[in-house]
């Protein structure tokens, strides 16, 4: 039996930002599979929109599945397969690395779970409080995490932007997983790292709490773009249960894409 999400509203956004002069994140809303991801493509390496784009295709061919670990052997499985075509694409050309980063929601009924590589980011909004669900894949995070760094420390670290982990960068895949229920109002939000070197946790926090998924991300992409935009800046919002209360704009300016 295929399941039924319709408690389920997503919005999602992207822009290639005000430096950067192509888009090379890519994003899937599948609410009728209950999978939702952000790809970054590898900046500074080769064809890091074809990374992206590989990663997310495959996911995108997840069918509606019949139980939560078929959903989750799915998208492993394509993870997998995107993984071993880049790794082909790579030795076809030499010198060249290309490479993504994953991070993906999977829902079945109650149950989530959150798989990723890299730095793109998965937050938990729950009883107004927001928490960060993936633990970046970087070498900063390493720092922080041994306590040679702060964390406001890392925010200006100059090799904050170089990931450990990644699709297509190795024949060795290491995904992290953590899974979990859903409880009625809960908002997941997953996003590049072009957001959130722009925009603070608790910015992520009042937007996607107090707007419609689809305004909230409109409005953290527009956030971004008025603070420089580095980088492309992908987001998707994701809000579970019955609450369809809307609220008036905080900005004056249209969606920002």
């Amino acid at each position: 039996m295929e399941q039924q999400i319709p408690w389920a509203e997503a919005g999602a956004a992207t822009h290639v930002g005000k430096v950067r002069q192509q888009n090379e994140d890519s994003y899937l809303v599948s609410t009728e599979s209950g999978l939702w991801a952000v790809a970054d493509g590898m900046g500074g390496h080769s064809a890091g929109d074809l990374a992206s784009a590989t990663l997310v295709g495959e996911l995108s061919r997840i069918p509606p599945p019949s139980s939560a670990a078929d959903l989750l052997a799915d998208c492993e499985a394509r993870i997998v397969d995107a993984n071993n075509w880049l790794r082909k694409i790579s030795e076809e050309r030499p010198g060249h690395v290309i490479g993504t980063t994953v991070a993906a929601l999977l829902v079945y009924e109650e149950l989530f779970a959150c798989i990723w590589a890299g730095d793109s980011r998965i937050y938990r909004i729950r009883a107004s409080r927001i928490e960060q669900i993936s633990v970046d894949h970087t070498e900063v995070q390493e720092l922080v995490n041994d306590g040679k760094l702060t964390a406001e420390e890392a925010r200006t670290w100059p090799r904050r932007n170089v990931i450990t982990r990644a699709i297509g960068t190795d024949d060795d895949l290491e995904l992290e997983l953590t899974n979990g229920t859903v409880d009625d109002g809960d908002i997941f939000v997953i996003c590049s790292d072009g957001l959130t070197t722009h925009v603070e946790d608790r910015e992520i926090l009042a937007l996607a709490k107090n707007y419609p998924p689809q305004r909230a991300c409109d409005f953290l992409i527009k956030m971004t773009l008025d603070r420089g935009a580095t980088d492309n800046v992908t987001v998707i919002v994701i809000k579970f249960g019955t609450d369809k209360s809307g609220a008036t704009d905080p900005l004056h300016s249209g969606n920002g894409r």
